[in-house]
């Protein structure tokens, strides 16, 4: 199954849909890969905050794919942000996944006082040809709006927590209209939606499951989702996305189950 791919502002390539290793650790997180990439997943979203960078090195050496089919996003922790720290940081996690380049780096979180040094550390490092894309993560409109006042390079990707139930409109037509990919992270909300019985109507439907129906909603949307799981039948799951669309009418509807439901800090209490 052909999954999608979306082209990134630098030109740079990208699978739509990914994996998210958060709160993976040890073996686990080494098989959930292993698995992840034999069911076509070629994207793998870590971070140096999940303590995994190195489980995520081994699997893809495991693997035996070659490393310029795997796009591997990691981001900078908060302790390490400033411009002198976040360079360091970066080699660090290149060592603990002993590659020579990062797909995808980001900055974790907007850390007031930080956030222009760390994205010029950023942007040193991208001009260095050892990061593909640099972006940022949990960085709403004002965020955004202020790191255009001092950037030389827009942002590729911006990841945030977004759902059908965290539908955050504004920040995806602003992300649009400047060309920043959205990417969802938390985006099945750890589950807490799948009774709900207008995702149960829809998942009815189409003959789907509710995380697959979330998923797709997010690709029709041009989001990129990375959802985490461990369970083999569940990645495969969440794989399996490709071979149906909702409807436009579908669409709108889901648009409308927002509640504002977070599984995560609001990253406006950071500002």
């Amino acid at each position: 199954m052909d999954q999608i791919k979306t082209i990134l502002n630098n030109g740079v390539e990208m699978p739509l849909l990914g994996l998210g290793v958060y709160d993976m650790h040890g073996k686990e997180s080494e098989q959930a890969i292993l698995d992840a990439l034999e069911i076509g997943y070629r994207l793998i979203d870590t971070a140096s905050m999940y303590h995994n960078e190195t489980e995520v090195g081994n699997a893809i050496r495991q693997s035996g794919l070659p490393r310029k089919e795997i796009f591997i996003t990691t981001k900078v922790n908060n302790s390490d942000q400033g411009f002198d720290d976040a360079l360091k940081a970066f080699d660090v996690s290149l060592a603990k996944l002993k590659t020579d380049y990062i797909d995808l780096y980001l900055v974790h979180w907007p850390i007031k006082g930080k956030r222009k040094d760390t994205w010029k550390a950023l942007e040193k490092i991208y001009a260095s040809g050892r990061a593909k894309a640099i972006g940022v993560a949990n960085y709403l409109v004002p965020f955004l709006d202020e790191l255009k006042t001092y950037a030389n390079i827009t942002p590729a990707v911006n990841q945030v927590e977004f759902s059908p139930y965290l539908f955050l409109k504004d920040l995806l037509n602003y992300c649009k209209k400047d060309k920043i990919q959205l990417q969802a992270y938390s985006p099945l909300l750890r589950g807490k939606k799948f009774k709900d019985p207008a995702l149960l109507q829809l998942a009815k439907k189409y003959n789907k499951t509710p995380a697959q129906i979330i998923l797709r909603w997010d690709i029709e949307l041009g989001v990129s989702p990375i959802p985490k799981s461990v369970n083999p039948e569940r990645l495969k799951e969440n794989f399996n996305v490709f071979d149906f669309s909702l409807s436009k009418e579908d669409v709108e509807l889901m648009n409308g189950f927002d509640e504002n439901l977070r599984v995560v800090d609001d990253p406006m209490d950071h500002f």
